[in-house]
């Protein structure tokens, strides 16, 4: 078994796991950081880069080369509910240099920060390095295993931290205690062809019983139609034509184009969670991003979470990991999850308000109109700045200390 010793090992190369091996590398901290699959190119992962991530991007100096990459810019969240128009939040006010969501694929974001990490000595990315368990000794977290492209790895760190996602293997190896919320939705992802009369942004969609968000990536539409939680089974059972007449319906601009669906493998079902570990840390082991706490697709937030997630984590813990190679405390851990609890919990309490009060009495058919706290928010545009910042900036926005 071959066998590596770093200062830190990060379990998972999402947002999370990539952006806190830069920042440690960057203090000088030796990272190495294992993802399982060969490379990040997957569909139909989050896009969405807040106006908070991209003030972290701008912080690190690395905004306008990041800017570079093919993007579309959010400037303002709508939904369209029939024929009338409401625009729900309005980026322009907030304080940050880019007032605007980047829609970028996830794969080009991760290779970015992958390669700008890559110029620090300190950092390595180990791919197709699948985490099997994690290595114990006197009740501490020692380090990691992984099955790799040559066999079997074992990382040995003073801190493991695990960052791969809401299936986190690392929180049920090291025994963390999760309360699970529940979602009363569930998404399928697709993609449909884009064309030059379409709407020119990012938009929801809201009608006869449906609710579905449209994501512009340049040249197609990633599509995101929310069903009731479990309900996939019925689509399939109804077949494919009968899910193609109910897309036309639910956005009639995309019905001459409901074709390009071939079968109903073209539909990824995302199950939709919403948990959180009571405690997110044990002796030599810390989880963040979607690995400590799954977050609804409401408000596409979940990157941006992960993000403030590593900042907070670098800047608490890049002392302790320099001070004291051979250990990083409870405490120092503890620090971190007192750090990000709040903000996460407060994100997580409006989405669970916005699902069960706004998005499911609609795809229910239950109600066709917004609720009265939107209808507010169309009247008195000034409350647009409210979901804004709760969405766009966050409840505890991170700046780099380190």
């Amino acid at each position: 078994m071959e066998r590596i010793d770093t200062q830190c090992c990060i379990l998972g190369g999402g947002p999370a796991g990539i952006l806190l091996g830069y920042l440690l590398a960057r203090a000088g901290i030796e990272t190495t950081v294992l993802e399982k699959h060969a490379d990040f190119l997957r569909d139909f992962r989050g896009d969405t880069v807040h106006p908070s991530t991209l003030e972290v991007l701008a912080e690190l100096g690395l905004l306008e080369q990041f800017l570079e990459l093919p993007h579309s810019k959010t400037y303002e969240l709508s939904v369209q509910i029939g024929t009338r128009s409401l625009q729900l939040a309005d980026f322009s006010h907030l304080p940050t240099r880019c007032k605007f969501i980047a829609m970028v694929p996830q794969w080009h974001f991760l290779d970015f920060l992958s390669n700008q990490a890559r110029q620090y000595q300190s950092f390595s990315l180990k791919m197709q390095c699948e985490t099997v368990g994690l290595v114990h000794e006197a009740g501490r977290c020692v380090g990691a295993r992984a099955r790799g492209p040559h066999g079997e790895l074992e990382v040995r760190a003073a801190l493991v931290i695990g960052a791969d996602g809401r299936g986190s293997c690392v929180r049920d190896a090291a025994g963390l205690p999760l309360k699970v919320y529940g979602a009363p939705i569930d998404v399928l992802w697709f993609r449909l062809s884009r064309r030059a009369q379409d709407p020119p942004s990012s938009m929801g969609r809201v009608g006869a019983g449906h609710f579905m968000v449209m994501i512009d990536r340049n040249d197609y539409w990633q599509c995101a139609f929310v069903i009731p939680k479990g309900k996939f089974d019925d689509v399939r059972q109804r077949g494919l034509q009968a899910f193609r007449e109910e897309l036309g319906q639910a956005n009639p601009i995309l019905a001459d184009r409901v074709d390009e669906l071939g079968s109903l493998d073209d539909l990824k079902l995302l199950t939709v969670r919403v948990d959180r570990l009571k405690r997110w840390y044990a002796p030599g082991v810390l989880c963040i991003g979607d690995a400590a706490h799954a977050m609804s697709p409401i408000g596409g937030v979940g990157i941006n979470l992960a993000i403030q997630d590593a900042v907070a984590a670098a800047n608490l813990l890049s002392g302790p990991l320099k001070a004291d190679a051979g250990r990083v405390g409870d405490k120092a851990l503890a620090r971190v999850q007192r750090r990000r609890e709040l903000p996460t919990r407060l994100t997580q309490w409006l989405q669970l308000v916005l699902q069960d009060h706004v998005v499911l009495p609609m795809i229910e058919g239950r109600t066709s109109l917004p609720s009265r706290r939107i209808q507010l928010v169309e009247r008195f545009p000034v409350l647009q700045r409210v979901p804004a910042r709760a969405f766009g900036l966050g409840f505890r926005p991170e700046h780099v200390r380190v």
